[in-house]
């Protein structure tokens, strides 16, 4: 792997957005008994039938560990690209590089700090060394020269970018006390315009509630073409996600973009219901010592945001409840040149992220 030593600003590279033309998409095998339970069985399902969908329309790379390599190929089909390589967990939007692009289509590579979501202060697991290598290894495997951002904590679930300069992130991920406590906020916003060749950067409150990750962005508001989001909604005023939507809402309802449009605002329901740990769920986890411990009716942090927008596709978590249906409906209203793929996703929400979460898209 070739390492750069200058910026992607200063390159000309920028970050595209997740619905302009990908080359492939990067996923990792799940296994730790800590995220999945019960051996990973039904969360290989999910994440087979995740990476089968987006395989309809652009490559897909599954990383695995040596030890699962017999696992994967007996579950996956000769779509999926299979490479091995060592990591701690699943999450790929978090752990792999992020993806920056210039005018004549080159694609390198950003590989951020990687702490678990909050390193000593309030990360999610202690051992976490193999992810921490991940996305320089990812960028040597697959053959792209990649930025050192490693002074940078940051995870590609927290940030969304439009492709042409705007990029939104929330300020209970990025300003908190776990990931770049001394850094200001203006510092944090220049990192963000140096590595993503941003021009504006626009600072939600929150997420979702009770999303471990300290409320990552891409749970909560994703954009869908340049000057139109999504932002997960409830009209429930007596639900925790009530004023932390509003809130966001009432953010970006006065905002512009980097080119200075008025966003165009589509509601997203959350799930009708709470999605909580059962105590037959929790029983198939094995948490190892120093690890964030789930309880019994733990409401998780589900929401139809965490789609993954494919070339020909957008693969969107489904959880057996009353507003799965709506949320399709609203995203097929949105997505006329894409089919709309619902996959049922308590599996994974179950490990704490979701679809997008573990997905990584390398743009073409």
């Amino acid at each position: 792997m070739k390492e750069l030593k200058t910026i992607p600003k200063s390159d000309g590279f920028k970050m595209p957005g997740e619905f302009e033309k990908h080359k492939g998409c990067i996923m990792i095998w799940p296994k730790r008994p800590g995220s999945w339970i019960y051996g990973a069985k039904k969360a290989r399902e999910a994440f087979k039938n995740v990476a089968e969908a987006i395989a309809e329309s652009e490559e897909v790379y599954m990383l695995v560990e040596s030890d699962l390599l017999e696992s994967a190929k007996e579950m996956l089909s000769d779509k999926i690209k299979i490479i091995e390589i060592e990591s701690d967990d699943a999450w790929a939007r978090d752990t792999c590089p992020t993806f920056v692009v210039n005018d004549k289509k080159d694609v390198r590579g950003v590989c951020w700090k990687f702490n678990a979501w909050g390193g000593d202060y309030d990360g999610l697991y202690k051992n976490f060394h193999k992810d921490s290598k991940l996305a320089s290894s990812v960028c040597e495997k697959l053959g792209y020269s990649a930025y050192s951002a490693k002074d940078f904590v940051l995870e590609g679930g927290s940030i969304h970018s439009d492709g042409q300069g705007t990029v939104i992130v929330t300020e209970a991920c990025l300003l908190s006390k776990g990931r770049n406590p001394n850094l200001s906020k203006e510092e944090i916003e220049n990192n963000l315009k140096k590595y993503l060749g941003a021009e504006k950067i626009i600072w939600l409150k929150h997420g979702i509630y009770n999303d471990e990750t300290n409320e990552h962005v891409d749970n909560v508001c994703a954009f869908i073409k340049p000057g139109s989001v999504v932002l997960a909604w409830t009209d429930d005023k007596e639900d925790e996600q009530y004023e932390m939507s509003k809130g966001c809402y009432d953010i970006l309802s006065k905002e512009t973009d980097a080119k200075g449009r008025r966003f165009k605002i589509t509601k997203l329901p959350i799930p009708k219901k709470h999605i909580c740990i059962t105590e037959e769920e929790l029983a198939g986890f094995e948490f190892e010592e120093g690890e964030d411990i789930r309880e019994v009716n733990e409401r998780l942090a589900a929401s139809y945001v965490n789609f993954y927008i494919a070339n020909n596709s957008v693969i969107v978590p489904q959880f057996n409840d009353g507003n799965d249906k709506l949320a399709v409906e609203i995203l097929d209203s949105l997505f006329k040149d894409r089919k709309i793929v619902p996959i049922y996703a308590r599996d994974i929400i179950i490990g704490g992220g979701n679809i997008h979460c573990i997905t990584q898209q390398i743009p073409e």
